[in-house]
């Protein structure tokens, strides 16, 4: 969808936006989607509790939001900026008897007043565009109760090398990602993929580029930012005539990925390292394994700039900022071509078994993602990498230089649409081998 809300509110972006908003004023949807569609998506989010409580994030008129509560007798908060789509949403729930199990909010989807831990499901359905995906999963993150559940739709790449309009097209306004990508830094932002569903074409046209052409038909050329609203709408349309088969909107239904110690839930916080925490990673490794070696070659691979990747050396956080854990991605080849070596993993064994390496993990994988890395290596153990998505490396035709056993020599593609290469690992020199 065109966003109806342009960052730089002057005189003359306030009209276009108006405009927008003239041209989307009592359409089915304000996005790609149908009742059908999410129907569905209830029903892949499973049982959820009696009476659940919905945040309808980014609601517009509010289609979706009836259907949770006319579904599953939910009690729905209903979030937009754009007031007359939360009166008219009102006005409709007060006509169906609804009303009192309703309640609109004009804020941002992003920055709802309302404590932590406030919601059962989220319901993101065409709004994430409007924020960016990763600010949608952190804003819901936090809101999310235990075991609920996020459905969520963006717009993502289907092919690996996209007409050269269609990303020309889309960089310039909202830069998608492949659905790898977009799981991984799903994962990073501490969820968990339940399901990952393409919304079916006919979404697009039956319920809204259909019925959105039919207004700009009828809309006055001569209102004042109506032009250049209908411009960004046709160029949108006729992209989506020419090279609808790039990309797409996939949903997703993401859980909160949370892991108990003693009965406690424990959420980490992972980023990239400071210098400021060198020493401090330093320390983990020491304590993590039983020589000095794994701190000493990450010391070499920092000084080995053919190796080192800056924003790839991850911590997992406590809450006071202070790492207690870390994942490292460096620079590797397979028979010459580009890949990354997942090594060492560390953490502080009085927080071991508690996601806290988990996190680190995840966020180097979404960090060499959003770089456009694609084959990642690992060398570990056999029950827990697969966790992440790695399979034994010879399922590629990837074999290490040294004798190892089949299940422990494991390798991932960040993005499952392109290729990788096929050979011998060759690994930083750091590595001794």
């Amino acid at each position: 969808m065109s966003d109806p809300d342009p960052p730089d509110h002057s005189p003359v972006t306030d009209l276009v936006t108006e405009a927008f908003f003239t041209l989307h004023h009592d359409l089915p949807r304000q996005s790609p989607g149908s009742d059908a569609t999410t129907r569905r998506l209830l029903e892949m989010a499973g049982p959820l509790p009696e009476r659940p409580r919905v945040l309808d994030a980014g609601c517009g008129p509010g289609r979706s939001t009836l259907l949770p509560e006319e579904e599953a007798g939910a009690h729905v908060t209903a979030v937009d900026l754009h007031q007359p789509f939360l009166d008219g949403l009102a006005a409709e729930a007060a006509r169906r008897g609804l009303g009192h199990r309703i309640t609109v909010v004009n804020c941002s989807m992003d920055r709802l007043p309302v404590p932590d831990h406030s919601f059962d499901v989220i319901w993101a359905e065409g709004s994430a565009y409007t924020v960016g995906f990763d600010v949608a999963l952190r804003a819901s993150r936090r809101l999310l109760a235990p075991g609920g559940v996020l459905a969520i739709t963006e717009i993502e790449w289907t092919k690996p090398s996209p007409a050269a309009p269609a990303r020309a097209s889309w960089d310039a306004i909202y830069p998608l990602r492949t659905h790898a990508a977009n799981t991984a830094s799903a994962q990073a932002a501490g969820y968990r993929l339940r399901a990952h569903w393409p919304l079916p074409e006919s979404n697009r046209w039956d319920e809204y580029y259909t019925p959105l052409t039919q207004h700009m038909a009828l809309a006055d050329p001569q209102q004042p930012g109506m032009p250049e609203a209908l411009a960004a709408h046709r160029t949108e349309i006729d992209m989506r005539r020419e090279h609808g088969g790039d990309y797409c909107y996939a949903a997703y239904l993401l859980s909160p990925d949370d892991t108990t110690e003693n009965g406690i839930m424990t959420t980490w916080t992972a980023r990239p390292e400071t210098a400021d925490d060198m020493p401090v990673v330093r320390d983990i490794l020491l304590a993590a394994f039983p020589t000095d070696a794994e701190a000493d070659i990450v010391d070499a691979l920092r000084a080995d700039p053919k190796a080192w990747i800056d924003g790839l050396s991850m911590v997992a956080a406590a809450p006071d900022s202070t790492p207690v854990g870390y994942a490292l991605l460096t620079r590797c080849h397979v028979d010459g071509e580009p890949a990354l070596a997942l090594a060492p993993c560390a953490v502080l064994p009085s927080v071991q078994r508690t996601g806290a390496g988990s996190a680190a993990i995840r966020a180097a994988l979404a960090a060499a993602g959003a770089m456009g890395e694609n084959l990642v290596l690992v060398l570990g153990h056999a029950d827990y990498y697969p966790r992440f998505g790695f399979t034994p490396a010879s399922r590629f035709g990837i074999r290490a230089p040294f004798e190892v056993p089949d299940e422990v020599m494991m390798a991932m593609a960040l993005d499952d649409t392109r290729p990788v290469p096929a050979g011998t690992i060759q690994y930083p020199v750091a590595f001794g081998v």
